[in-house]
């Protein structure tokens, strides 16, 4: 396929919509630098970037996730936190995201003494300020609450219960850390408090070798899965996934990052999409990852041979697949599909 197929300047103009992305992993290391001096801690913008952007290829996931431990020191106010979310409702917007979720873990942000009800509030604050600010350049955001499989799994209930008390623009609850080290199944709880309090569920599964953690997600009763790589592994958690009409927010970028791939190229998202599996395409992280939604894009598109009509397909599932308000999101997607199958034939 030509270059010029995929060309970036292109795909940032058209609408898209991003259902993965962590809060924490989209820190600017300019922003840290700042937040740092603020804190009285020296930080230099080179030790900044070295610390929060990771390699292209990490020895595995639990490395990776080393590259959030500076971000999340630093987001520990109500202050620090409301900045990063607006600058990242900034970012969204400036990559023509026209739906965005943005996620992150509460209870990581607690060490400076915030209670976990001031440190939503902090997030809802920054989205609503930039919201405010760009006016009619705005995405439409929603806010998704993640649990740590580290964390006990009582605090995960009450988390997600004081989570579900907010109402819009929190509408989902998540399930992320190490894989390998911390199973699923004792969070249980947690999802059934979050379900009951109407909080749409999704879980990361799928970053470490093997299905059985996909499996585990799946038993939690999960809509989406956020990677799911390993999906591609077993024919019957292929089926599995496509008879529950599960979707797999998938970030290769981040996924070639963790070691669950080795390359782009060797990535399963087009084999997914063309078995017949909701797929999605996100950045994960812009920081710690390096990329755009666009970049994201375009790459990937170029590096497995996607036409033009599959990224079109895949992007437009992202307004299909969001967890925000269905009436809004339906129309959202049918501008998106217009959008994006006038580019597919040529005419834009």
């Amino acid at each position: 396929m030509h270059p010029a197929a995929f060309d970036p300047a292109v795909l940032r103009g058209l609408p898209k919509a991003e259902l993965h992305q962590h809060l924490d992993g989209a820190l600017r290391p300019e922003t840290a630098v700042e937040l740092a001096a603020e804190a009285g801690i020296a930080l230099a913008p080179d030790v900044a970037q070295r610390r929060m952007v990771a390699p292209a290829h990490c020895q595995d996931q639990a490395e990776l996730l080393t590259y959030f431990d500076l971000p999340i020191s630093l987001l520990q106010t109500a202050g620090a936190l409301q900045r990063a979310a607006a600058e990242l409702v900034d970012q969204l917007a400036a990559d023509r995201v026209r739906y965005g979720e943005i996620r992150w873990a509460p209870r990581l942000h607690l060490e400076g003494g915030l209670a976990m009800p001031a440190v939503i509030e902090a997030v809802i604050a920054g989205v609503a300020e930039a919201i405010g600010r760009l006016e009619a350049e705005a995405p439409l955001i929603s806010l998704i609450v993640t649990a740590m499989r580290s964390h006990p799994p009582g605090a995960n209930v009450e988390l997600a219960r004081v989570a579900a008390g907010f109402g819009p623009p929190v509408v989902g609850f998540d399930l992320a850390g190490p894989e390998a080290t911390y199973p699923a199944p004792p969070h249980a709880a947690a999802f059934r408090a979050a379900e009951e309090g109407g909080l749409a569920l999704t879980a990361h599964a799928g970053e470490v070798a093997g299905p059985e953690r996909i499996r585990e997600a799946l038993a939690l009763g999960v809509r989406r899965i956020a990677h799911g790589v390993t999906v591609a592994d077993d024919p019957d958690v292929v089926s599995l996934v496509r008879e529950r009409d599960v979707t797999l927010d998938l970030c290769p970028t981040s996924n070639v990052q963790a070691g669950i791939v080795p390359s782009l190229e060797a990535h399963p998202l087009a084999a997914l999409h063309r078995a017949g599996v909701s797929v999605t395409l996100s950045t994960d992280d812009r920081t710690v990852s390096d990329t755009t939604l666009t970049d994201e894009m375009a790459r990937v598109a170029q590096a497995l041979g996607l036409e033009r009509s599959e990224l079109g397909a895949i992007a437009v599932n992202g307004f299909r697949r969001g967890f925000g308000p269905q009436a809004t999101l339906a129309r959202l997607a049918a501008e998106a599909e217009s959008a994006w199958g006038a580019w597919a034939e040529g005419i834009s």
